[in-house]
């Protein structure tokens, strides 16, 4: 566990400076820094997440199946197989996956989420909402590629694949905000099945 929790206050920053930077020091991650990945993806997944973790390879704890997974990780040959080592071979569905490997890899990833599914759709880059159902990561590499293409192509204005989707997030959040003060944050009369919730991330 960190002790510089006024580093750990601002999460993001932590994730993409300290916790990035000694992954590619020691290859490898402890349970602390994989699940505060988790928890800024989806804090309510967490639970799940170790069940999973510590029912598929037992007997271990925490610790030890954290170093083993992100040590996997960095040890797969490239981008491509990275996502196939976080799907098929540890049980990480694409938005998870996609979120762990990002902190780990900004320039190869960014992370799929449905906010940023909506802004592409209406910037007119395509509608990859479906990705997310796809179990097969063989399959599924060349779709990402696909929707990186669109995040890139969709915020020229800034560089860095990060910035990108922080922009394209940050979009969505405003224009929700804004939705639910015109109306007095009641509920939609018909909400939408693609509608992005409350926020995370």
């Amino acid at each position: 566990m960190t002790e510089d929790f006024l580093s750990y206050y601002n999460l993001e920053d932590f994730l993409f400076g300290a916790v990035r930077n000694r992954f590619h020091k020691q290859r490898k991650l402890d349970a602390f820094d994989l699940f505060s990945i988790i928890v800024w993806k989806a804090n309510r997944a967490k639970s799940k997440v170790a069940e999973r973790l510590l029912q598929s390879h037992k007997p271990k704890n925490l610790d030890a199946v954290s170093e083993e997974f992100t040590r996997a990780l960095f040890e797969a040959a490239n981008a491509e197989s990275r996502l196939i080592v976080a799907m098929k071979s540890w049980g990480f569905r694409l938005p998870m996956a996609s979120a762990i490997l990002t902190v780990l890899w900004p320039e190869d990833f960014t992370v799929y989420d449905i906010r940023a599914c909506q802004q592409l759709g209406e910037l007119n880059y395509g509608n990859f909402s479906n990705l997310g159902n796809i179990n097969s990561a063989e399959q599924l590499w060349p779709k990402y590629l696909e929707y990186c293409d669109a995040v890139k192509k969709a915020v020229p204005q800034h560089p860095s694949l990060r910035d990108k989707d922080r922009f394209l997030w940050g979009r969505s959040a405003a224009r929700q905000l804004v939705d639910d003060i015109a109306r007095g944050f009641s509920k939609p009369a018909e909400p939408s099945r693609e509608s992005p919730g409350p926020l995370v991330r």
